[in-house]
């Protein structure tokens, strides 16, 4: 059974954060992002399928290969950022089913039905992008996540001879309040929501 969180501890994840458009010059290191996969692998996937894959852009000699990709208005604040997460799919995540769902054959419900292929490796994909950035706040790291890129130039520059498709940018690091927009309104409960 689960135990609620501290109210501190929902602000860090919910009410307190931001989507971060500039930067302090804080390096992430390796350790952090192995944290950060280990946290967020532990989120439920369907069929445990898991095709999230991630391209950690922390190198100046990255950064530069991603730059054309980016959008122009999202150029200034990657380039600043520690690190920029490529949230790739892999659209041959059934490959590892039987690694990741051994007790029946999950694989064969997806060999040659690209439909579900696409469908399972996109809604899962975006699902562990959610947990990405929720176990990345929950590491103290602030997010910037963004869809502002070309998927093409992204597949080309970094998932060439694979299987893998980019899904979203996420810029990681620790925000500053430089450009930084009032809070967005949200939609009420009863705008969003219906309970029957």
């Amino acid at each position: 059974m689960g135990t609620p969180i501290s109210a501190a501890a929902l602000d860090t994840l919910f009410n307190d954060a931001r989507t971060y458009n500039a930067w302090s010059d804080k390096t992430i290191s390796d350790e952090i992002l192995h944290q950060l996969h280990d946290l967020v692998k532990m989120g439920p996937t369907s069929a445990n399928c898991c095709p999230m894959r991630v391209v950690f852009v922390k190198s100046d000699e990255a950064k530069q290969k991603l730059k054309p990709c980016l959008m122009e208005g999202n150029v200034e604040k990657t380039m600043t950022a520690p690190v920029c997460a490529i949230i790739g799919m892999d659209m041959e995540f059934y490959e590892k089913l039987p690694q990741l769902f051994p007790h029946t054959d999950a694989k064969s419900w997806f060999v040659g039905n690209n439909s579900f292929i696409e469908s399972t490796a996109f809604r899962n994909s975006s699902l562990q992008g959610g947990y990405f950035i929720m176990a990345a706040r929950a590491l103290g790291l602030d997010c910037g996540p963004m869809s502002g890129f070309s998927p093409k130039k992204i597949n080309e520059t970094f998932f060439a001879g694979s299987k893998i498709k980019a899904n979203f940018l996420c810029n990681i690091g620790y925000g500053t309040e430089k450009d930084l927009f009032p809070r967005s309104p949200r939609l009420s409960f009863d705008e969003a929501n219906s309970i029957i």
